[in-house]
């Protein structure tokens, strides 16, 4: 057995959204590190292209700024990447938004907004690059991974209803979704990622401290931690793990 190239990203490309910041981000820059072309996507073009310009320290890394909540959007994103790339090797569904409200108060617009971005628009970009991925499935299986969410595992205190009912919906998605494209040689899985610094998390970025008193393992996650899971999927040593989701929270799903 040679495991020497068994992580390795070297000559593949990657795209993910929502990778401005955040996990999207970690992800990028240990793709980056694998050997992996990286494209990122966000919606504001000022942020992605300025995250672009500093991972490009690490490798080649493109924005393609793009609103991926509508399916124009998607489409626009499709299109922008084809003037790059004629195939796609890892699509990284990591895009998200979350909505706080009472029950008695949640509006439909925290509704549409979180379920648009976070279910509707990971099946949509998927369909839309399902060709490049296919004609990328030669000597390597292609992969889809969907950033979903502890919260749509086990329930926490907090009143988002469409974020925690988008993500669960995002697991049994990417079960489906793996049944089907799995006869295409596209693998897709996802992450249940728990407490990582980012401005969706904003307890995990400022009060790191308290955070952790609630994790086993005694800390947030690491870029290191995310990157390491995403690199796990993506490559050849994940090409067994079918519509599972795999979770990285350091164990608070058990403590819950």
């Amino acid at each position: 057995m040679d495991t020497t190239n068994l992580f390795s990203l070297k000559g593949r490309t990657a795209l993910i959204t929502g990778g401005s910041r955040g996990i999207g981000r970690m992800i990028a820059e240990g793709y980056l590190a694998q050997g992996a072309r990286v494209y990122i996507s966000a919606r504001k073009a000022a942020a992605c292209d300025q995250t672009a310009k500093e991972l490009s320290a690490f490798g080649t890394c493109i924005s393609l700024p793009a609103d991926v909540s509508t399916l124009a959007g998607a489409q626009a994103l499709v299109a922008a990447y084809a003037k790059h790339e004629d195939s796609l090797d890892i699509l990284v569904n990591n895009a998200g938004a979350a909505w706080g409200a009472p029950y008695d108060e949640f509006p439909e617009s925290g509704w549409d907004k979180v379920v648009d971005l976070n279910l509707k628009a990971p099946f949509f970009l998927t369909q839309a690059l399902t060709p490049m991925l296919k004609k990328a499935a030669t000597d390597y299986l292609a992969k889809v991974i969907n950033i979903a969410s502890i919260d749509g595992i086990s329930v926490n205190p907090q009143e988002t209803y469409s974020y925690a009912a988008s993500k669960a919906g995002l697991i049994q998605l990417t079960r489906r979704m793996a049944l089907r494209l799995a006869q295409d040689r596209i693998v897709v899985s996802a992450i249940a990622p728990g407490a990582f610094a980012s401005d969706m998390n904003k307890d995990a970025r400022d009060h790191g401290d308290e955070v952790k008193g609630r994790i086993p393992a005694g800390r947030i996650g690491t870029p290191e931690d995310m990157a390491g899971a995403a690199i796990y999927l993506a490559s050849r040593a994940g090409d067994y793990v079918m519509g599972s989701t795999l979770i990285v929270d350091g164990g608070v799903t058990h403590a819950r």
